[in-house]
C-alpha cells in the first residue's frame, strides 16, 4: 500500500485555518507518525569530518523548533522565522541584532510595559537611543522619523487601550527614511492581521499568548519578509542564546492547531461583552476597536479581519471599587497574561505596566481605574453573568 506523507511543504496554497491545523503533520519519515516527534537532543552527529548535518547544535536550531518556525512563517506570509524563549527575548533579539549606540528606535508611547521597560533601560545604558511617540499623531511621528531611526516598533492594537494605527502608512514613512519596521502582532494573530502584507519587515509575537492559547509555556517568535535579514538575526540568536526547548516547541505547535477556531470564538464572545459593558452605568468607558469612538476604528476596519478578543474598560468610582469588583469575580482570573482559553482580567497600573513610571502611564492614558480583559472560550452567558454579579457589588 502506498503511503501518503504529504505535508504543508507540498501541494496548493492553503487557508489560514488549514495551515494552523496541519503545521508539522506527516513530517516523520522514520515511522510515519502523523503527529511530529519531539526531538530533545542538543547535539547531532556529523556526516563526516567538517560536514555537519542540517542540525548541528540545539542552541542554533532544533527539528521540533523548526516545525513551529515554518508553520508561523507560513501563517504570516514570511520567508523565515526564529522561535525564542519568550516574547521579550524576541524583541530583545531584534534590538541586539539591528541596533548600535548611535542608532535610534521609535516606539509607541503606549506600548506594552515590558517593551517600554526594555527599550528605556537599554537606552539608559547607552546601547541605542529610543524615542517614544504617539504614532497616531502625524506631526509627532514626522518629528520622530526626522531623527532617521534604524527601527520603528508598531503595536496595533495597542496594549492596553486597543488603539489602532495605520501600519501601511507608518511603514511607508519609515521606509522613506531608511528604517526597518517591526510590528508586534500578538493581539491580532495572523488570523486577523497580516503586517507583512501591510509593509512591515518583521513581525513579532509573544507565542505565550494566542499562538499557544493554553497558558502553559513561554515563547516568542520573529517572522521575516527578507531572508538575508532573517539569516543575520539568526546569527545573533545563536550568539546570545534565545532558543526555547523542544518540548515547549511541541506544545506550541499543538496549540497552533486550534488557533483559527479559538480566535474566532473568543472574538465572538468579546463582542457581546463589549456590548454589555458599553451600556452599563458603572462603566465609565470601554476600549475596543469595534467601537466607533475608539482611536483608529476606521483603520481597524480596513487593515484587520476582525476586532479581536482583548478589551479594556474604566470603572466608575474611586479606588475603593477596584478591589471589591475584582474580589467578586468568579470566572475571570486576576492574572497578567492573555490569549488563553480561560478569561483573564488585569489591572495594568499594578501589573503589566507597573514597571513604567506613573507619569509615563498618565501620558499613555493608563488610569488607575483601567482594567483589561482577555476573553476566553467559556460560555458567553456565564461570562456576562459573572460580570453582572460583580458589578452589582460595587
Amino acid at each position: 500500500m502506498a503511503s501518503n506523507s504529504k505535508n504543508l511543504s507540498q501541494g496548493a496554497n492553503f487557508s489560514q485555518g488549514t495551515i494552523a491545523v496541519r503545521g508539522g503533520l506527516n513530517t516523520d519519515d522514520q515511522f510515519g507518525s502523523v503527529v511530529p516527534v519531539i526531538t530533545p537532543s542538543t547535539c547531532y552527529r556529523y556526516e563526516e569530518f567538517a560536514t555537519p548535518r542540517k542540525f548541528d547544535y540545539g542552541r542554533k536550531s532544533n527539528p521540533s523548533r523548526r516545525l513551529v518556525e515554518e508553520t508561523v512563517a507560513k501563517l504570516e506570509g514570511g520567508v523565515d522565522a526564529i522561535l525564542t524563549n519568550c516574547g521579550m527575548s524576541a524583541i530583545h533579539l531584534v534590538s541586539v541584532a539591528l541596533l548600535g549606540p548611535n542608532d535610534v528606535v521609535v516606539a509607541p508611547h503606549d506600548c506594552y510595559g515590558g517593551s517600554y521597560r526594555l527599550f528605556n533601560s537599554l537606552s539608559q545604558k547607552g546601547y541605542f537611543k529610543t524615542k517614544f511617540v504617539d504614532q497616531s499623531d502625524p506631526a509627532a511621528l514626522k518629528e520622530a522619523l526626522s531623527l532617521k531611526p534604524k527601527l520603528v516598533l508598531v503595536e496595533s492594537p495597542s496594549n492596553p487601550l486597543l488603539r489602532v494605527v495605520d501600519i501601511a502608512e507608518i511603514a511607508r514613512q519609515a521606509h522613506a527614511v531608511g528604517a526597518l519596521v517591526l510590528v508586534d502582532n500578538t493581539f491580532m494573530t495572523p488570523i486577523l492581521q497580516k503586517p507583512l502584507e501591510l509593509g512591515a519587515d518583521i513581525v513579532s509575537h509573544s507565542g505565550t499568548k494566542f499562538l499557544n492559547g493554553h497558558s502553559d509555556l513561554l515563547a516568542g517568535i520573529l517572522v521575516f519578509k527578507d531572508q538575508q535579514l532573517a539569516t543575520d538575526v539568526l546569527w545573533w540568536a545563536n550568539n546570545i542564546g534565545t532558543s526555547t526547548s523542544s518540548f515547549d516547541s511541541y506544545l506550541l505547535l499543538r496549540g497552533l492547531r486550534t488557533l483559527a477556531a479559538r480566535v474566532r470564538l473568543q472574538q465572538e464572545n468579546a463582542q457581546k461583552v463589549v456590548e454589555y459593558l458599553t451600556n452599563h452605568p458603572k462603566i465609565a468607558k470601554v476600549f475596543h476597536p469595534s467601537i466607533p469612538t475608539n482611536l483608529g476604528h476606521d483603520i481597524a476596519k480596513k487593515q484587520q479581519k476582525g476586532f479581536g478578543s482583548l478589551l479594556s474598560f474604566e470603572l466608575v468610582g474611586d479606588a475603593d471599587v477596584m478591589p471589591k469588583f475584582l474580589q467578586a469575580l468568579n470566572i475571570f482570573t486576576l492574572a497578567q497574561s492573555l490569549g488563553g482559553v480561560e478569561s483573564l482580567i488585569c489591572h495594568p497600573a499594578t501589573m503589566t505596566h507597573s514597571g513604567i513610571s506613573a507619569e509615563a502611564r498618565k501620558t499613555a492614558g493608563i488610569s488607575d481605574q483601567l482594567l483589561r480583559i482577555s476573553i476566553g472560550l467559556e460560555d458567553i452567558n456565564d461570562l456576562l453573568g459573572d460580570l453582572e454579579q460583580a458589578l452589582a457589588q460595587i
